[in-house]
């Protein structure tokens, strides 16, 4: 057995609550990104099993520190679709065409799932890549794209990323410890991210359909500003996690994830609210 590191992920228990009149097009200023950030939130409860499955098959052939950071990881994991899982069934309240993307991406999670052991612990680490990029960007552009927006659900998608930034290593560090193959890592990777992109734009035109947004050139033009700014965040993450010798460990965090993030109460379990970059209050929306 491998060991790759034994430092103790934190687990927080939180839970948010949302208004009763939460409009599920939570960002008024940019209804695409909240249409894009809704289809991210509607695959968490499939892919995050999937990754938890997959490094819970490694368990046993991992090193006692390893394997303990490992069940750190999954305890966060559990959390965010769990609370994913909530914003959901508002989401589907409103657009309700989107319970058959769901079927389809519970299929592709089980499709993935039959693959070999070895692809699915280097999907679940590619997942996590992908994950930290999308954190990258969501904190150089949180000004923009989170600032103006309701803070309940927007404190959930920043406390989850995070979280993402928190463990960028894990997978990778289950995956090194039991395969370690870059081709098969670039492979997982590359399917991770077409799925992404596909059930992404899948899950954000048919909000903007039901809401009747996809007539107006505006809806377009912010769609593919929104593209083009996250591809130009993450594509070349993902160009580098691929390159021999590199690591996760290798990239530099952000700043202001992880000093929001220091205002959490583990006594009440409450997270801070976002209300913009730099600004907290512990009032309302989060907590145990």
């Amino acid at each position: 057995m491998v060991s790759m590191g034994s430092g103790l992920l934190p687990v927080r228990r939180v839970r948010f609550e949302y208004p009763d009149d939460l409009d599920p097009s939570w960002s008024p200023h940019l209804p695409e990104f909240a249409a894009a950030a809704n289809a991210i939130s509607l695959g968490m409860p499939y892919a995050e099993p999937l990754f938890i499955k997959a490094v819970r098959s490694t368990l046993g052939e991992l090193d006692e520190g390893l394997r303990a950071r490992t069940e750190t990881y999954i305890r966060q994991e559990v959390g965010h679709y769990t609370q994913h899982k909530k914003l959901n069934e508002i989401i589907v309240a409103r657009y309700p065409s989107t319970l058959r993307l769901q079927g389809w991406m519970e299929a592709a999670a089980n499709f993935i799932w039959r693959r070999s052991k070895r692809f699915n612990v280097a999907y679940a680490a590619a997942g996590e890549t992908l994950s930290y990029g999308v954190a990258r960007w969501a904190e150089s552009h949180a000004a923009w794209v989170m600032d103006r927006a309701d803070p309940v659900v927007a404190s959930l998608f920043m406390w989850h990323l995070a979280e993402e930034v928190e463990h960028k290593s894990s997978t990778y560090d289950v995956f090194e410890a039991t395969d370690g193959s870059k081709l098969r890592y670039a492979w997982a990777l590359t399917v991770a991210f077409l799925s992404l992109c596909i059930f992404t734009t899948l899950g954000t035109l048919m909000q903007l359909w039901a809401d009747r947004r996809l007539r107006y050139p505006a809806t377009w033009f912010r769609l593919a500003r929104l593209a083009l700014s996250v591809g130009f965040t993450v594509l070349p993450v993902m160009v580098v996690s691929v390159m021999p010798g590199h690591h996760p460990r290798q990239f530099a965090d952000p700043v202001l994830l992880p000093r929001w993030m220091r205002d959490y109460d583990p006594a009440t379990g409450r997270v801070p609210l976002w209300c913009g970059a730099g600004t907290r209050s512990s009032s309302g929306g989060a907590s145990r």
